[in-house]
């Protein structure tokens, strides 16, 4: 057999690839027979409730579970951070830290259970105000986060005689003094909080002395070493799988030690467990996104381009006290000389974890309102100062392809017709429209991925891949490239995914997953059908080498008629199934896959200058992505991260109780998010250049989601000619704004 040439099939030979394809597992989910982990029950089970920390920062003295153990149906109680009887206190450090667990025969009881728990508490000072630089370095709740100047190769050095420190603030007061346009502002973004459909959570039961685990994943392949190390148990003795999964968008890569409760809980009752957090404990320790605030002073010259940039920003990841990456700031944009320095606020909160696109949002959130307001102060246009920028940015060799997204984006959001110098636009009765942009980018490295590539004597195809869908359609993605690989139709291919058991893929974060498992499926399928070629063209008596595999046959190219159909060709495999393994190794040069894209939004808002309130009229967001497998979950997927953008532009933020620290809008009743009426009209453009499909697959799920915020900012700014500093743009914050601005 040849060595096999890796690539994708030209563009006018693609049947499956590129096209709007239906989920294939749509059908399960909108029927409501797809079993999702929070579906799962098994016979005999426990149910099992935990009890969370009323108190924001505690010293839990002591646990008293009798009257709990005493509730009929309650058949275990589980310590999590909680002392024993000879124990000393636990310091508790976030408001919803799970204490105890109680494992009943019934939600009733275990919810019972729980209210029976007496504990008691040595409350302790909370320190939760993330925003406020000042209080939180007069509490002591600051750790360096990094920081660096670099400077334009054309200013020199420092003489060895020369303090570097004070040369470097000399030239940095230089370029301030001899650029044109000087801005100084604040922005930030508050924390927000994950918030999945379907909850953290997990149904164990040990079966022969093995852990088999139904997880609410974005993890399968190495879910199976967090259960083992925790539980000092090997890998092999644990089966983890995850058919169908509720949301994750980043939250959801460990077993997390509710995850682990549950498996020791079982193994103690001997009998199954299903631990799964409720709504509110959801939101308070699943998981959030740090909060990032920043001062900032700019210079520009006289066309608007940016020389130099000075910035120290801080925010909160929660009680291990990180921020933003300073790496981030400025984002995209990178002028000549810049300085930047990060403080991270230690609070009183749960720790953050990875929220689609870690540090992104929020770098484009605070820097690129500053280039904005540039624009506003100078009385130009926000686009053009956006496009002279793009000849100092971080990725140059995208700057093409940002100047032509731009274009295009005007054009659909009608730029030229509604844009206005910032707070000059027309008045409808109290209410007035602005337009916004923002810039991101992101790398969408493919994961490692392993297939394992059945094919059968009767014609059957299936493969075996340790991955995991959330959602996207990563099913549907493998089954394209199968079916277009054996030109065969999608109903006649099977993908197995969601078990541990299946051959090692990588966790779906970063957008690595789409290139991940186009990689080694190609890579599978056209390995294997290389084996059937060679069969085929010995019976044929022709050179495989000019044998396709389309519409369901194997044929010629030479015009001679030759063909056989695709079962006939599968039935000269033998009794045995023809097995291929093919995995691909993430960071290998591959013409299959690529990284790094780029991508913009646009906003047209409406604000009642008399409520405060922000309408969205219009977004449009254009995206690359290499080459496109299935042109509808693409369009979703960013679809979807505009909505996330709108909530947290808007509504979304944890609210903690100055006083107290305790988490205040931990309930959906509380926590507000955009319904139907809020999302306004939403334009999608998938921007694929030849050059860019010739890159390959690139991941799609972060980068939408990142400049959406920025844009209905901008846009925001653009229609009152006020800055409204911090996201989420609520209607009081609008206000204030407008209030402060008239003095």
């Amino acid at each position: 057999m040849a060595e096999v040439d890796y690539r994708w099939p030209e563009n006018h030979k693609m049947r499956w690839i590129g096209k709007r394809v239906d989920r294939l597992d749509g059908l399960e989910k909108s029927g409501g027979t797809a079993k999702y982990t929070y579906d799962v029950n098994l016979p005999n089970q426990l149910i099992v409730r935990g009890l969370g920390c009323p108190h924001a920062h505690c010293n839990v003295l002591a646990v008293d579970i009798s009257e709990a153990e005493k509730v009929p149906g309650v058949v275990y109680i589980h310590r999590l951070n909680a002392p024993g009887p000879n124990d000393d206190p636990v310091e508790i450090r976030a408001d919803g830290t799970l204490l105890v667990a109680v494992a009943a025969e019934n939600e009733a009881a275990a919810a019972e259970g729980v209210s029976k728990v007496k504990v008691q508490y040595k409350l302790l000072d909370a320190f939760t105000a993330d925003h406020d630089l000042q209080s939180a370095e007069a509490n002591g709740r600051t750790k360096p986060a990094g920081g660096g100047i670099e400077l334009d190769e054309a200013l020199g050095e420092p003489g060895d005689d020369e303090d570097e420190e004070e040369w470097e603030n000399k030239v940095m007061q230089h370029l301030f003094d001899t650029s044109a346009h000087v801005v100084e502002g604040e922005y930030g973004i508050d924390s927000i909080t994950h918030c999945c459909l379907e909850p953290h959570g997990a149904t164990v039961h040990w079966v022969d002395g093995k852990l088999k685990v139904y997880l609410s994943t974005q993890n399968v392949s190495q879910a199976d070493d967090g259960f083992a190390g925790a539980l000092e148990i090997t890998a092999d003795d644990v089966d983890v799988t995850c058919d169908y999964i509720g949301g994750g968008f980043g939250s959801k890569f460990q077993p997390n030690y509710w995850g682990i409760a549950a498996a020791e809980i079982s193994k103690v009752t001997g009998r199954p467990v299903k631990f799964m957090l409720t709504r509110d404990q959801e939101l308070k320790i699943a998981g959030n996104r740090p909060s990032g605030y920043i001062k900032v002073k700019l210079g520009a010259d006289a066309n608007g381009v940016v020389r130099v940039w000075d910035s120290l920003h801080w925010g909160t990841s929660g009680f291990n006290g990180s921020t933003v990456a300073v790496g981030n700031i400025p984002y995209v944009f990178r002028p000549k000389s810049f300085r930047r320095k990060a403080t991270g606020i230690v609070t009183d909160n749960e720790p953050s974890v990875a929220w689609r696109a870690p540090n992104h949002p929020q770098a484009c959130a605070i820097t690129q309102t500053a280039y904005d307001d540039l624009a506003a102060k100078m009385g130009v246009d926000s686009l053009d100062i956006f496009l002279r920028n793009l000849e100092n940015i971080d990725t140059p060799e995208k700057a093409p392809v940002y100047a032509e997204q731009l274009r295009i984006a005007a054009d659909l959001i009608n730029w030229r017709k509604h844009w206005h110098p910032h707070g000059k636009g027309k008045k409808s009765g109290a209410v007035v429209e602005g337009l916004g942009i923002g810039i991101h980018k992101w790398a969408g490295t493919a994961n490692s991925s392993n297939c394992l590539l059945k094919i059968h004597a009767d014609g059957g195809v299936e493969s075996y891949c340790g991955t995991q869908d959330l959602g996207t359609g990563t099913r549907t993605v493998c089954a394209m490239v199968l079916a277009e690989t054996f030109g065969l139709t999608l109903d006649e291919v099977k993908v197995n995914i969601g078990s541990s058991t299946y051959p090692f893929s990588g966790a779906s974060g970063g957008s690595t997953t789409v290139g991940a498992v186009t990689e080694s499926h190609r890579r599978a399928a056209q390995d294997a059908l290389a084996k059937v070629l060679d069969l085929v063209a010995k019976k044929l008596d022709v050179s495989a080498d000019i044998l396709d595999a389309v519409g369901g046959k194997i044929v010629a190219r030479d015009y001679s008629g030759k063909e056989m159909t695709w079962k006939q060709a599968c039935s000269l495999i033998g009794i045995q199934p023809l097995e291929v393994n093919s995995s691909y190794a993430r960071g290998t040069a591959s013409p299959l896959s690529s990284e790094n894209v780029a991508g913009c939004q646009m906003a047209h808002v409406a604000v009642d200058t008399e409520t405060g309130q922000v309408k969205i009229k219009r977004m449009v967001a254009v995206q690359d992505m290499g080459l496109i497998i299935n042109r509808k979950t693409a369009e979703s997927q960013i679809y979807g991260a505009m909505i996330m953008s709108i909530a947290a532009a808007l509504f979304e933020q944890r609210i903690n109780d100055p006083k107290t620290g305790v988490f205040v809008n931990s309930e959906l009743a509380d926590y507000r998010l955009p319904r139907l009426g809020d999302i306004g009209n939403l334009v999608v453009h998938l921007h694929e250049p030849e050059s860019e499909r010739a890159r390959g697959v690139i991941g799609l799920g972060e980068p939408p989601a990142i400049s959406g915020c920025t844009a209905i900012s901008n846009a925001v700014c653009n229609a009152l000619g006020v800055r409204v500093p911090t996201i989420p743009l609520t209607p009081k914050r609008v206000l204030d704004a407008l209030r402060t601005a008239k003095g």
